[in-house]
């Protein structure tokens, strides 16, 4: 919703020098920022390998504005808001835990599991409504006997069915295996509601927010965090965090969540050159990781050399995994893990 601390976020998330207002829709065109993801073992990899440099992985974080109470019927800037959504692979609500008169917000009061349900909501009426109008026109043809249409008539009355039961297609489809047809108008509909989510409260602490709304959110997918606080302390170096106290930053846990909810891992390549890390996501085989780094590498694979990054750093680089026999051989079948050191062998 507006005001309640997504423009300092990205700022903070950043460091790119955005305006921060406090007025609705101050942020009516989308910020995009991408972020690297925090990863220690990318020096340890590095020091071992005596890279000349790190490059880390990244996200995308794109700060769009405010959503207010009848956004799919246009309120604010509700279409808008709703069509940047759609091109997003996860959603991130930023919930306002904190109070503070001089900063006001649009419902008149702090209440962060009704401003939940307030965006929950505006996503499932934008949804039924793109539901309906698809319904609407397959609906003639799939009655006159086109047994393809009829296959999407069938998947999209579901889809509808469990948002007027108030859920989200999110947790339909979650952990279970969906069908070609749900795969298909998913990936053309681009549901919003379909879309993976998490929680940031912005609250000193997590006291300040009432179990009622923590129990009905999964612990996986919050994070609380005092978003000006981390604003104020995004320049101090680690070092400088520990002096004064403060910890690790929550903006680490911020971004590592988000990689967590979007399903992605990290494996690396390590040699003088560089160490780089790279983002996969969780399943992917050996030819898709290696594709990664070059499409020729995924179309010519042959096989991948492949060690844990913490046996790497154990036992002291490529040349002593191999003679160690540490250094394992993988096929095409191989599905990379998080943290896998890979060296790819393919055809020119």
């Amino acid at each position: 919703m507006p005001n309640v601390g997504k423009s300092t976020l990205f700022k903070a998330l950043t460091k790119k020098e955005i305006e921060i207002a406090n007025y609705p829709f101050a942020t009516i065109d989308p910020n995009v920022g991408v972020v690297e993801v925090p990863d220690e073992r990318l020096e340890k990899l590095a020091e071992v390998s005596k890279s000349t440099q790190v490059i880390p992985t990244a996200i995308e974080f794109v700060d769009i504005a405010g959503l207010v109470e009848g956004a799919n019927k246009g309120e604010g800037l509700g279409n808008k808001f709703l069509h940047n959504i759609r091109e997003v692979d996860a959603i991130l609500y930023l919930v306002r835990a904190f109070e503070g008169g001089d900063i006001q917000h649009v419902s008149g009061s702090i209440d962060p599991k009704r401003d939940i349900e307030i965006v929950k909501s505006e996503l499932a009426l934008k949804d039924l409504e793109t539901l309906e109008k698809r319904i609407k026109k397959v609906e003639g043809e799939a009655r006159s006997g086109n047994k393809e249409l009829q296959k999407d008539l069938e998947t999209l009355q579901v889809f509808e069915k469990v948002l007027n039961e108030g859920s989200h297609i999110v947790d339909y489809i979650k952990g279970r295996e969906i069908s070609d047809k749900e795969k298909e108008l998913l990936q053309e509909l681009q549901l919003l509601t379909s879309k993976p989510a998490m929680y940031l409260f912005n609250a000193k602490k997590e006291t300040e927010i009432s179990n009622s709304v923590l129990d009905t959110i999964s612990p996986d997918s919050i994070v609380v965090a005092d978003v000006r606080e981390e604003l104020d302390s995004a320049d101090l170096s680690v070092e400088e965090r520990a002096e004064l106290g403060l910890g690790e930053s929550k903006l680490n846990e911020l971004i590592r969540a988000a990689y967590k909810v979007l399903n992605l891992i990290t494996f690396f390549t390590s040699g003088e050159k560089e160490t780089r890390a790279w983002t996969i996501t969780k399943g992917a085989k050996a030819p898709q990781a290696a594709g990664v780094i070059h499409t020729d590498f995924e179309k010519g694979f042959i096989r991948a050399e492949v060690v844990s990054w913490d046996v790497f750093v154990n036992v002291g680089g490529w040349s002593r995994t191999r003679e160690r026999g540490v250094l394992r051989v993988e096929g095409k079948e191989y599905v990379a893990q998080d943290g896998d050191v890979m060296n790819f062998l393919h055809k020119v």
